[in-house]
Formats: C-alpha cells, structure tokens, sequence
C-alpha cells in the first residue's frame, strides 16, 4: 500500500515550490491541469491547463488568493480567472460531453479531458503538474501530487479556469421553467435535482450511466 498523505504537507495557499525544483532542472514551460464536474450527474467534465510564467517576479503576490476552486466564492474565482488569464503564458479549457462519458466510462473520460486540454494548449509544455492523476498516453515528464490544487499553484489555476468555466456552460444549458436547477446546482446530485429527474426523466444533458445507477440504487433504500 502507499503510504499515507501527511496533511501537514499542505501550505496555507498553494505555492511555486514545485514548479522552481523543476525550473532549476531547465523546464519553465510547465502545465498545471485540473478538473470540474467529475461528480455532476448532468453536464460535460471539463479541464483546463495553465503554464504560468514560473520566472516572473511577484508571481506568486499577484495570484495571492487563487487556491483549490472549491474553496472559493463564485465572486473571487471569477476575479480569480480573469486575472490568471492575464498572467498566464498559455491556457486552455476542454471537454468531454455527457454523451461522450456515457459511452467510455469516467475513467477514460478523466484522462481523455486532460489530453484535450493540453492538446489546446498553443505552447507545448515540457512538464505536466497534475492533481492526482498520470496520463500514460502523454509521453512527457509529470508530477502527480495528492490534493495539488492546494499544494501546487499552476494546478490551483487549472483548478479555477475549469471550474469557471464550466459553471458558466451549466448557466447556459437550456432548462425550461427551471425544472432541473442546472443554474444552481451545476448539474449535481442535489435532493431537489434528483426529484426533478424522477419526475421529469432525463434531459439531453444528463449522464444516463450515472443517473439510472442512481435511481436505481434509491428504489431500494
């Protein structure tokens, strides 16, 4: 087994520390990558890459703030987005569709987003920070770090771009009369979601593996 994650490790906000170890070894055009909407029953997952200038001076201070997009107001990650666009060297922003999901599974999904994220990326990166994951398929160097939207900051800003992001396609889906509440609960399995898709059956949006694994699972409880 591996050894367990000390929480200790974790910083008060996510820093550069890793991105210098690998900048002193020649690579500053590193990607951090993240992901929104693993767990949603409706809607896309979405993932965004960022290379920040790793370099610049004050970087750090000028993204002060910007942590795991979980822990933010909807307020301070739109604020938080607009400025790691400013900053950022490159950025890119993917999809898989609920459809797409359905067929290959979330597994292949997860890593499929990733893929295309740095596929949209118009600098190639030389090294990849990533929350958790490895992608096999990708042959260049990567990090993966247990909770690295709080650990490492390029991947706190894929973290905020990707969960912007897709909140603002949730906002836009079309939700006649509000019966889904995509607007509120950005496609996941709030109590008056979950109600809405009993009465009302599945939209186009929906994850039908995981909703009717869902429904299914509650007919028996």
């Amino acid at each position: 087994m591996p050894p367990k994650f000390d929480p200790s490790l974790i910083p008060p906000y996510p820093t550069l520390t890793y991105e210098k170890q690998i900048a002193e070894n020649g690579c500053t055009l590193i990607a951090g990558l993240d992901e929104a909407g693993r767990g949603a029953l409706a809607g896309p997952l979405c993932a965004a890459a960022v290379i920040l200038p790793v370099e610049k001076e004050g970087l750090a201070e000028a993204l002060l703030g910007v942590r795991d997009s979980k822990q933010m107001s909807a307020i301070e990650r739109e604020l938080g987005a607009e400025e790691i666009r400013n900053i950022a060297l490159d950025w890119s922003v993917a999809w898989v569709e609920a459809a797409e999901i359905d067929a290959i599974g979330m597994g292949k999904a997860g890593r499929l987003v990733f893929q295309r994220a740095i596929e949209g990326l118009k600098t190639k990166p030389g090294h990849l920070l990533l929350d958790y994951f490895k992608l096999p398929v990708v042959k260049l160097p990567q990090t993966s770090l247990v909770k690295g939207d709080q650990r490492s900051l390029s991947i706190a800003c894929a973290s905020v771009l990707a969960k912007t992001a897709r909140d603002a396609l949730m906002l836009s889906l079309p939700d006649p009369e509000g019966q889904y509440g995509f607007a509120q609960n950005k496609g996941y399995g709030a109590e008056e979601h979950v109600r809405a898709i009993e009465q009302h059956g599945l939209s186009p949006h929906h994850r039908r593996s995981f909703c009717e694994h869902l429904l299914q699972g509650r007919l028996f409880d």
